[in-house]
């Protein structure tokens, strides 16, 4: 679900800490966005990340 079709950045695992330093499980997920993308002069709709589009690794059509 949350991974980038360019980098392949996707979750990531870890512990929520509370006050009394209980931990449980929690996921940090990437921040992915579905957009239309030019691919070999046509468009392609893929999952890609803020920061492969701010660096424009991909191309917006």
């Amino acid at each position: 679900m949350a991974k980038c079709e360019v980098c392949g950045k996707g979750v990531h695992f870890g512990n929520n800490v509370s006050h009394s330093h209980r931990k449980t499980n929690r996921a940090w997920n990437a921040n992915v966005h579905k957009v239309a993308v030019k691919v070999n002069g046509g468009t392609k709709r893929m999952n890609v990340c803020s920061s492969c589009l701010r660096s424009k690794a991909v191309e917006r059509a």
